[in-house]
């Protein structure tokens, strides 16, 4: 069997960790007089914390010195890291387990393309740490999905060519760099949103092992047929 990779996105796909970084970009911004909907806050999935600060600062028409900008993303990750604290398995999403059990048991290179900066203290949180192979976050890259970047770069870590990578990914940015790298693309969320997406389920509880097993020989192009 031809081994392919597979790269899973963290936030909203792993873990549920979208809900404290609305609560967290919430406060920061009401602390600087802008208000913050759900709505912004799915426009800042899948973006660096820099780039969502000054979505947020243009979102209010405010300009800072460079001393408080970095002040007010220190203060973002604090909040952010007192609310992923207390997590522990029971934030893992449904069936995500079931998946990557199955990737172990077939020997699939597994890695993680994230934005976060904190997947190696939530991966330890939730107990997933061990099962990932190469882990690509935003410690390791420099541009933002939908760049191709961290995916590309969790490709080279696992020695697996792109055009033989799977990507799991809750975002329109995510889903861009996935295909942007020339990956299966499998939106995990609404397929409203991520019409971009190769193929897209609402959850991993929708994915079948025999859909997996399948993906194991199927190429980008012929994703329509199965």
């Amino acid at each position: 069997m031809k081994k392919k990779g597979f790269i899973f996105d963290l936030d909203g796909v792993i873990v549920d960790t979208a809900k404290y970084h609305f609560l967290a970009w919430k406060k920061l911004a009401n602390s600087i007089g802008v208000d913050f909907t759900e709505h912004q806050n799915e426009q800042l999935k899948g973006v660096s914390r820099i780039e969502s600060l000054k979505k947020i600062l243009k979102w209010g028409d405010i300009t800072l010195s460079e001393e408080d900008f970095n002040r007010l993303m220190a203060d973002k990750n604090t909040n952010y890291l007192s609310y992923i604290d207390k997590m522990d398995e029971s934030e893992i999403l449904p069936d995500v387990i079931k998946v990557i059990q199955f990737l172990m048991d077939k020997k699939q290179p597994i890695a993680l393309g994230s934005a976060s900066k904190n997947s190696v203290e939530i991966l330890n949180k939730v107990n997933l740490f061990s099962q990932f192979d190469v882990i690509v976050d935003g410690n390791a890259v420099t541009k933002a999905k939908p760049d191709p970047e961290v995916f590309l770069k969790a490709a080279e870590a696992i020695q697996i060519k792109p055009e033989n990578c799977i990507v799991f990914e809750d975002s329109v940015a995510g889903i861009q760099a996935a295909n942007k790298a020339n990956m299966i693309s499998i939106g995990i969320g609404e397929s409203s949103v991520l019409n971009e997406a190769d193929v897209v389920f609402s959850n991993f509880t929708e994915m079948s092992l025999d859909f997996l097993e399948k993906l194991l020989t199927t190429e980008k192009s012929q994703l329509k047929e199965i």
